[in-house]
């Protein structure tokens, strides 16, 4: 799933925290960089939340919100949604294997290690 510009901004900062954040701490902190309304962050976390990429929870009268997942787990969502909406995934996945680093090839020659092959 694609994200917009503010929608990944939000999602930097959840990603970042140590601890579900209200809105005005979200806002607080994207005010660094620009100025948005409190508004605008709510409608963002709320679309964020029906898309089920952030949790909230009811804090006193105002929800707290959290990241879903990772940073890495969200990133290898989408890119799973990338091989399921294609019709060769065998093929986008071996021009993906040409276009990695020698170090990255490592990583991954050891994650499939010890796999049992596909039947």
């Amino acid at each position: 799933m694609r994200l917009g510009k503010l929608e990944a901004s939000v999602m930097d900062v959840l990603w970042a925290a140590t601890e579900p954040l209200r809105v005005r701490q979200v806002l607080d902190e994207l005010n660094r960089r620009r100025t948005l309304a409190y508004t605008t962050v709510l409608t963002v976390l709320d679309n964020l939340h029906r898309k089920e990429l952030v949790v909230r929870e009811l804090d006193g009268r105002a929800y707290s919100y959290r990241a879903a997942s990772s940073r890495e787990e969200a990133a290898a969502l989408a890119l799973r949604a990338v091989l399921d909406s294609t019709g060769d995934p065998e093929s986008v996945l071996l021009h993906f294997a040409r276009s990695v680093s020698p170090q990255e090839s490592e990583v991954l020659r050891r994650a499939l290690h010890g796999r049992p092959e596909a039947r």
